[in-house]
């Protein structure tokens, strides 16, 4: 049986990420359910690598002294897989924010789609989304997104090695991507859209792995919390 000890001295949890909820109530949520389970005041938890709210998939959790461990593994490599939708963007680059802009797709053929990617493979500059967690001055980019209030943000350096398209529904392309740490797929849809001229947005994401940490093997968070201790 599993003991708090086990908490302490450190482990690491993997933990299929629901849509809706931010990586910060998941660990919010484990951090109570692990306190309330052994009655205890404090226990270290976080996690290694933010998934935003309309993602879904793969959370690193480290408790105790693991969670020294929480700035290699979010250093690792990623893989993710999602929806494009082409056609249209939003400010945020993804669903958070309504569609602002439409553009003609007559032009596009999937053998156009297929090839794209390629512009994207190896060293790139990618400008992160204005609505991000990022902080510039203070303020994090969102605060100055919501507030209508322009905001000048440094592209940075991202690595993408693999980048395939899996499926081409009419305007809905499927992907698979692996990156680097820092790589926003958000910003990935946003500039695709651009190369293609018929502008993107994100509709589904979903992260499968963190270095050799697969989805595969997480647990929902309801599934953690039935398999701690009962009273």
């Amino acid at each position: 049986m599993i003991k708090v000890e086990d908490f302490q001295e450190g482990k690491v949890l993997l933990i299929d990420k629901p849509l809706h909820w931010t990586s910060f109530q998941v660990v919010n949520k484990l951090r109570w359910e692990i306190r309330r389970t052994f009655k205890i005041k404090k226990i270290k938890v976080g996690h290694a690598g933010t998934l935003d709210p309309l993602a879904t998939g793969l959370l690193v959790i480290c408790t105790g002294k693991m969670t020294k461990n929480i700035d290699s593994f979010q250093a690792q490599i990623k893989e993710y897989t999602g929806t494009f939708v082409l056609g249209s963007s939003t400010p945020s680059y993804d669903l958070e924010t309504e569609i602002d802009h439409t553009y003609l797709t007559e032009h596009l053929t999937e053998e156009l789609i297929r090839n794209a990617t390629q512009q994207f493979i190896g060293e790139i500059a990618q400008f992160p989304p204005v609505f991000s967690a990022l902080k510039k001055d203070g303020k994090r980019l969102y605060e100055f997104a919501r507030a209508g209030e322009a905001v000048d943000i440094p592209s940075r350096q991202v690595h993408i090695s693999e980048f395939e398209i899996t499926r081409i529904n009419n305007l809905e392309v499927e992907f698979r991507v692996i990156c680097s740490k820092g790589t926003y797929i958000r910003s990935l849809a946003n500039d695709f859209g651009k190369a293609l001229n018929s502008g993107a947005h994100l509709s589904a994401l979903r992260r499968t792995k963190i270095g050799d940490f697969d989805v595969e093997n997480a647990v929902s968070v309801e599934e953690f919390i039935k398999a701690l201790p009962s009273e």
